[in-house]
């Protein structure tokens, strides 16, 4: 990450907006945050620095030969087609609710994922 002074604050605008994003899907999905919120702040990290490094929050938990080619397909830019198809979230971020790892949260501060961020620097 470089040192400029305007990067942190568009990288906190864009977790800030796949925070949002992450609550209101798991809302209006009536999935859940997983029950180690690390679990899901180190997700919607990624996806934030998908989304400023690539312009789209492609699936951070996947590994792309190409990245770029992957955003263009669309196929698992979150929510990823298996996501919206069968509720099926590899990332762990969207869990149903009868599934093990489902917490009770579809909230998460921005604290949990500020702590997230700099734990990966």
């Amino acid at each position: 990450m470089t040192s400029t002074n305007d990067q942190p604050q568009n990288g906190t605008k864009t977790l800030e907006a796949m925070k949002s994003f992450s609550e209101t899907y798991a809302k209006r999905t009536d999935t859940y945050f997983c029950v180690d919120p690390s679990v899901t702040a180190v997700v919607i990290e990624g996806l934030a620095r998908h989304k400023d490094e690539l312009g789209s929050p492609l699936c951070p938990c996947r590994h792309y030969e190409d990245k770029e080619a992957e955003v263009k397909a669309a196929y698992w830019n979150c929510p990823c087609v298996p996501m919206r198809e069968r509720k099926e979230c590899h990332c762990m971020l969207f869990i149903t609710p009868d599934n093990d790892f489902a917490g009770d949260q579809q909230d998460i501060t921005m604290d949990e994922l500020i702590k997230a961020r700099e734990s990966l620097s």
